[in-house]
Order: structure tokens, then sequence, then C-alpha cells
């Protein structure tokens, strides 16, 4: 048997971290077991559906390096399947039209609510007879399509990550509709449960991996493949995701979406890594890995059954962790867009070699890549306004001289290497005949506006490659001299 598993993401929205996860899980086993991982959109939700957030989420599953064998299947171009799957249930007895008003629903809810029963349909329309729907259809009345659901049955499976499973047909809310309302005997819009049995059934998917969120739909749908006389497909209900409070991660923690985490200097790689983690145990405790190497090891025996706490810490150590190892080159095309969207003014192709040396000397730094905008701001302007910090610095005794003296130096070199750079800072040191921790202290307030950031060497040699160096030490000398 050839593993077939699929994401079936719904383009209601961006693709969220938990049904990324849910992919991550998918493709891990597929790629385990030699198998296929097949992508299916299921828009049957025309009302909520967007373009954007379909091509929202295969950008973010590409980005994240979750590359599938077929597809991208949609449910909105296989409506007639699904309305033949339905004319079958009706034609074997094992669904029926219903014609409750909105308002008998309702009704309906009220009295159970005031018995303290649970909310569920009665199934008053399961047997109605022939002249009874002629009459109801006679009145004007729209129908729903509703399955059959035995409330004495008991739906068992054994689950992948949760082991033996069971439940009880009276616990799943009476018939259940799988078509929405229309005229005459048309067959309205299909809905979820069933649109997904018929897909998975066609698309021959052996294996279910989806969040515990859909227990109770597994139970449904268990029922339904049995009435399409089709092979049930093993499931397997991952741990949800849940926020520090122990709840459900949801957009009132802030960034659930792929593209927000892309957005906040995430790569796809610590992205990556960390989805496999929430939820799942490697067997030798390593936490990095990239997707192939964790698709050797991925096992359902080492998911976790409990919910899976999302950490932002240990996110940015993951993501700190890429961003340090990654070659200057790389790390420059991707933390290029950053600073063109900060507004930074420089060319990507011609300033090739000079950019690169900036992301070299900030790269140890970085732990998102969006920091590199704070800390790369230094290089891109001829002059920056001075920190408070800075300013009192320059504004010392006998700094004006020491820097006067660096910029007539200056003036006498190229400045080729960092040796050359300590050089010229002790040279000046010795005939100032002052003390060195004063002439550097002077240095980074006069280059580098401030008395934090990045090696002041090395950003010497970066800011005199873009000829900035000698008009921040005259705005310096100005200052100090006041």
């Amino acid at each position: 048997m050839t593993v077939r598993v699929r994401i079936a993401p719904s383009p209601t929205g961006n693709l969220h971290i938990g049904t990324a996860r849910t992919a991550v899980f998918n493709w891990l086993f597929a790629r385990h077991q030699g198998g296929q991982f097949i992508l299916r959109v299921e828009d049957t939700d025309q009302e909520r559906s967007r373009p954007e957030f379909t091509q929202n989420i295969l950008e973010g599953l590409s980005w994240l390096g979750l590359n599938w064998d077929e597809g991208p299947f949609f449910q909105s171009k296989r409506l007639d399947l699904y309305r033949e799957a339905i004319q079958t249930l009706l034609d074997k007895g094992l669904a029926y039209r219903a014609y409750d008003t909105a308002a008998e629903l309702d009704a309906m809810r009220e009295q159970q609510k005031a018995k303290n029963q649970a909310p569920r349909y009665d199934n008053r329309h399961r047997d109605l007879s022939t002249e009874q729907q002629a009459a109801y259809e006679a009145a004007g009345r729209q129908a729903v399509i509703r399955f059959k659901i035995d409330d004495t049955r008991v739906i068992r499976w054994i689950d992948l990550v949760r082991g033996a499973m069971t439940w009880q047909g009276s616990d799943l809310g009476g018939d259940m509709v799988i078509a929405r309302a229309a005229s005459s005997h048309s067959i309205g819009q299909p809905l979820y449960n069933l649109a997904v049995v018929v897909d998975d059934i066609d698309m021959k998917i052996t294996h279910v991996i989806r969040g515990e969120d859909h227990i109770a739909n597994t139970a449904k749908q268990i029922l339904l493949y049995e009435a399409l006389a089709a092979t049930v497909p093993d499931f397997a209900h991952t741990p949800l995701i849940l926020n520090q409070a122990g709840a459900k991660l949801s957009k009132r923690d802030g960034v659930t979406s792929i593209s927000d985490f892309k957005q906040m200097g995430f790569t796809a790689a610590a992205i990556a890594n960390y989805m496999t983690l929430l939820g799942w145990s490697p067997p030798d405790a390593q936490e990095r890995f990239t997707l192939a190497e964790a698709a050797e090891k991925f096992s359902f025996d080492r998911v976790n059954k409990a919910g899976a706490k999302f950490d932002w810490d240990k996110l940015d150590w993951l993501n700190s962790q890429y961003l340090h190892e990654m070659p200057s080159a790389e790390l420059l095309q991707q933390i290029a867009p950053y600073w063109q969207e900060a507004g930074y003014s420089f060319d990507l192709q011609a300033d090739q070699d000079w950019l690169a040396a900036i992301a070299a000397l900030i790269g140890p730094s970085l732990t998102r890549l969006s920091d590199a905008v704070d800390l790369g701001h230094f290089y891109f302007s001829e002059t920056l306004p001075f920190s408070e910090a800075a300013q009192t610095q320059l504004q010392q005794a006998g700094v004006a001289p020491l820097l006067q003296a660096v910029l007539a130096a200056l003036r006498q070199t190229s400045l080729p290497s960092a040796e050359e750079a300590k050089t010229l800072i002790n040279q000046v040191t010795k005939a100032q005949g002052a003390k060195k921790g004063l002439v550097m202290r002077s240095l980074r307030a006069a280059l580098m506006a401030d008395m934090q950031g990045p090696d002041l060497v090395d950003s010497w040699l970066i800011l005199h490659q873009r000829g900035f160096d000698q008009p921040r030490l005259q705005a310096a000398i100005a200052l100090a001299g006041t």
C-alpha cells in the first residue's frame, strides 16, 4: 500500500500556524513512508473564500518547503462528484430531505434548552411520507439533505496518536445535514463532512492526519465512509497548539499566520523546525534539524496527546541559531527586503560587497531578520543624529582635539584594513597623550552617533567605503567644540 495523505486548508483566511503544523506532520509522515502528500483546497464556502487567501496558503506552504505531490485540487470544481454521492445516499435510503424552517429548528432547541437537554436534531422529518413531502414543497419550503445516524451505533477506531477511540451515535447531534437547502428535488451546496469523505475516497487517502478538534467529525465521517461502501482510512489526531495560558492559540494571541511570522523576521527553516517540535518529540532529543532530517525519524508513537504550548523564546532561539550560521551572502538576500522597506538607500547589485560586509558584521547579533533594521541603521546615511549619551561623550574636555587628530590622520590613509585602522588609533592616542579608552569612546560617539552598537573598527571600515566617516567626524567635532 502506498501511503497517501492530504492537507486541506480552507481559503477563508491566511495560512494559520495550526494548519501549517498539520501540514508539516502530514508531510513528515508521507516522506518517512515513501508516500504522497496531496494538497486540496476546501473552498466550498463561497461567501468567505477569497483568491488572495488561496494564494497566501500556497505561498506559505511553498515557503516552508512543504512541496506537494498532487494538487492543488479545489472542492469548488468538484461539486458534481459530491452531489452524485448524496444522490447515492438518498437512493439507498441512508439520507433524506428535511423541510424544517429556521423558526421550527429554533423552537426545538429552545424546548431542549428548557429541559436541560443537549441541542440535537430530533429527526422529525426522517420518515416523511410522499404526500407530506409534496405538501411541504407545494408550500414553497426548501429542503436540506440529512444523513441518518443511528443513535444506538457505537463508532470505534484505533487512533495513531490516541489509541482506541469510542464515540456514541447518540452524541452526534441527530441526523447530520450534508447539503444546504435547495428548492424542489435539487441538491443544494454540499457541506464539509460529506465533501471531505468523498474527496478522501476519490483521492485514495490512506491516512487522515489532523487536529484533535476534528475528533467528533471523524466519528460522523466514518459512518459516511461505510455508507458509501469505502475503506475507512487510518486517523491520527494531533494535539492543538496552545497559548501560554493553555487555551487554543487564536488571533487574540497576536501573530498566528505564517505570513505574519515571515514578516516579523523568522526564517522558513526555523519556523518549519519549530513546528515539528510542537507536539512531537524526536527520539534522540535533537532540537535542530531540517524537514528532511525530521522525516527520517518521524513516527506517531512520539506525537504527544497533550496540547503543545507555543513558546516565543524557544522560537527566537531557534531562529537566531539559523541566522548566526547563515553565510553572509545568503543572509544579505534575507535582510535586504527589511532594509528596503525601512527606506534605506542602496543598490543591491552594485553594492553587493559593501552590503555583505554589513550583513556579516551584524549577523551574530540577529535574533530575527527584522532586527537588521535597527542594527543596520548606522550605515545608510552620511550623518546621524547623536544620541544623548553620544552628545555627553563628545562634549567632554579634550575630545575635540582627539577627533581633529583622527580626521587629519584619516586624510592621509585609505584605511584598507582593520589593522590599519587600529594603527591609526594607536598613533593618535600616543601623539595626543590620551587614554585609549577615551579615544575609542569618542570615536564610537562620532562615527556611530551612539555609545552602543556593532564592532567599532569594522563599522568604521564599512563607513569609510561609503565616504561617511569624514562627514561624521566633522559633525562630531562641531558638536564637541560647542
